[in-house]
C-alpha cells in the first residue's frame, strides 16, 4: 500500500512538471517542479545502469522493465532484487 502511495507521488511530480509547461504556476514554482522532475528522471536513469542485473529479471519485456525503472526507480527494481536474493538463499546448500 505504501509502495502505491510513493508511485502515485512520483507520477504526480512528473505530471506537475509537464503541466508547468502549459499552465503558469504561482510564485515561480514552475521551474522548481520542472527541475525536480528532471532530477528524478536523471537519478532513475543512473539507477537503471546500476541495477540492470535486477531490472532484467522482470517477468515482462525488458523495455517495459526499463521504462518502469525510469519512472519509479527502486520502487520497481528493489522487489525484483529481493526476490532474486531470496531465490539464491533457497538454492544455496545449508
Amino acid at each position: 500500500m505504501l509502495n502505491l502511495f510513493f508511485k502515485a507521488t512520483i507520477l504526480g511530480v512528473y505530471l506537475l512538471g509537464i503541466a508547468s509547461h502549459i499552465v503558469v504556476f504561482p510564485g515561480q514554482s514552475g521551474p522548481i517542479v520542472q527541475t525536480m522532475s528532471l532530477a528524478l528522471l536523471l537519478i532513475h536513469a543512473l539507477e537503471c545502469l546500476l541495477a540492470y542485473r535486477y531490472i532484467k529479471l522482470y517477468s515482462g519485456p525488458l523495455l517495459v522493465s526499463l521504462l518502469l525503472s525510469l519512472l519509479f526507480g527502486l520502487l520497481h527494481w528493489m522487489p525484483l532484487a529481493r526476490k532474486a536474493r531470496q531465490a539464491a538463499l533457497e538454492q544455496s546448500p545449508q
